[in-house]
């Protein structure tokens, strides 16, 4: 990858069988954000770390973003004037449904309505507990992303058995 990668893992951060974290040991030299608490979230923390810890980067700098950290892009991206490469946005969830973490999540919602102000793809899986399809269409027709829907994958996570993740990090690659 010729860009910097900023990781935004969701809550819970991702475990070391996560593809996230399989591409960042690929890659010694992506940063991943850093919060005080990974399992009670408010979206305003998560938004202030990212803007301190993107700001040290580079403009080309790449977002690769999954679940509440999606979610915690678009809020950053909204407040601030973000002046990176793109962002792959991977398993948006929705707020409003039932799996969301809402007791351990908040400020979240409402979502940015706003098309974000840099290159974005949304990836999607059609059976996803904590984002339907429909919410992951929504989000990148408002956000003004390409749209990837890549079948019956869950929650694009650890338990999705990607492992590496070839088809992502092409997706990722594309946005440099």
């Amino acid at each position: 990858m010729d860009y910097p990668v900023f990781v935004v893992p969701g809550i819970g951060n991702s475990g070391s069988l996560h593809w996230q974290s399989v591409w960042e040991a690929a890659h010694p030299d992506w940063r991943r954000l850093v919060v005080e608490d990974w399992n009670q979230v408010a979206c305003h923390d998560w938004v202030s770390a990212i803007e301190q810890q993107v700001a040290q980067s580079d403009d080309g700098t790449l977002i690769v973003a999954h679940s509440l950290g999606c979610l915690a892009v678009a809020h950053w991206a909204r407040r601030y004037s973000p002046r990176i490469r793109g962002a792959l946005l991977v398993a948006v969830p929705d707020p409003s449904a039932s799996a969301f973490p809402a007791a351990a999540a908040t400020g979240f919602a409402p979502l940015p309505s706003e098309q974000l102000p840099f290159p974005t793809i949304v990836v999607s899986s059609s059976n996803d507990p904590y984002g339907s399809i429909e919410h992951a269409r929504r989000c990148a027709k408002a956000w003004g992303s390409e749209l990837v829907e890549v079948g019956g994958l869950g929650h694009l996570n650890a338990d999705s058995n990607l492992g590496d993740w070839p088809e992502g990090l092409k997706l990722l690659q594309s946005l440099g």
